[in-house]
């Protein structure tokens, strides 16, 4: 397959089995209950991605729980998966399914973010529950092992541990009795060792997972952030994550290339085999959040090797009209370094 399609318009992806009508989609987090989707879709997101999700309804983490750093345009959470539960929300999106049918087939696919429950002594129960709940109404799934705000979830990152799950997931994922089945995402934290990012690739690239995200939020504390709010405990996300979660996009995108695994420390013979309309053979998709508030900040990830990207603290500072902000430069941008469409630009900055 080409690795772009000069027939596709400028701000076009095709990527995870699904059309982007543009590559700026609204990160996990913002609406965790599917309850504000039509009206996201019409602030001009390309797609949107509900949840964390939680099997059964919790509470999440006493308040308050949310902090604004607005001198580092930035914000610490620690919600901890407050979630009305997969029946609240499987009820939730049933009653739009059509509508979603439609926006999907016009370029705006739905994302649905899994978790586990903070009582849950069965984490890989959790999250086969959640695609066999609310597989059939996404277009695309995530197994989110990255919350600082879990206790014990970071580590479902480890290599044994994320096999064993991911394992569950894409067997429960097959069974799905519908015929269009999501593809299955891992969510990733910014926060991993150079020896963590080699494990998740080698499970990713063994077991055949669709793509990664990357990256959720930051337990780090950048040294310029100046908001007397820095040193409250949780996830940090915005303007301070940009560098950290670029650069880990960078480093998943070379770590999964589709060489030979024995470059990623399991036997050799059998490429990184992850099969995706117009990138190249055994490229995984990377969809790059933290972080990007202008079409600079997005295409700085698109060439690190996101072939899409989401958003959400910018919202916060920002509001509905950064989303059209963003893709009106990220076209400029584009043109200006003589690219003719993104799929042209991902991964650019690897090339030689």
């Amino acid at each position: 397959l080409p690795v772009y399609d000069p027939a596709l318009a400028p701000q076009e992806v095709r990527v995870l089995r699904q059309r982007f009508r543009n590559p700026v989609g609204l990160a996990a987090g913002f609406d965790k209950q599917g309850e504000a989707v039509d009206g996201l879709y019409k602030m001009g997101f390309g797609f949107v991605e509900i949840g964390t999700v939680t099997p059964k309804p919790q509470e999440g983490n006493p308040r308050p729980r949310v902090f604004r750093l607005a001198e580092d345009e930035a914000v610490i959470n620690r919600y901890g998966f407050n979630s009305h539960g997969h029946a609240a929300v499987e009820h939730r999106l049933r009653a739009r399914q059509e509508t979603q049918l439609r926006l999907t087939g016009a370029g705006m696919p739905l994302g649905i973010n899994l978790g586990k429950n903070k009582s849950s002594t069965d984490a890989a129960a959790d999250y086969v529950a959640g695609v066999r709940t609310l597989g059939p109404l996404a277009d695309y799934l995530v197994v989110n092992v990255s919350s600082p705000n879990t206790p014990g979830l970071r580590d479902l990152q480890g290599k044994a541990e994320l096999r064993d799950l991911l394992t569950k997931v894409l067997a429960e994922r097959d069974l799905l009795p519908c015929e269009r089945k999501p593809a299955v995402l891992v969510k990733i934290a910014p926060d991993l060792t150079m020896q963590d990012k080699q494990d998740i690739a080698s499970v990713i690239c063994e077991l055949g997972v669709d793509g990664l995200i990357v990256s959720n939020t930051t337990v780090s504390r950048p040294s310029s952030l100046r908001s007397r709010q820095h040193t409250e405990p949780g996830g940090l996300s915005g303007k301070p994550l940009r560098e950290l979660s670029t650069q880990t996009i960078r480093e998943m995108y070379s770590l999964t290339r589709g060489r030979d695994r024995a470059d990623l420390g399991v036997h050799a013979g059998v490429a990184c085999a992850v099969l995706t309309l117009h990138l190249p053979t055994g490229q995984v998709p990377i969809i790059g959040v933290g972080g990007v508030s202008s079409g600079r900040d997005a295409l700085e990830k698109i060439r690190a090797g996101a072939s899409l990207v989401q958003m959400y603290t910018a919202l916060v500072y920002h509001g509905p009209p950064v989303v059209g902000a963003v893709k009106r430069e990220l076209e400029e941008l584009l043109r200006e370094q003589g690219f003719k469409n993104i799929m042209e630009a991902v991964g650019a900055d690897h090339q030689c």
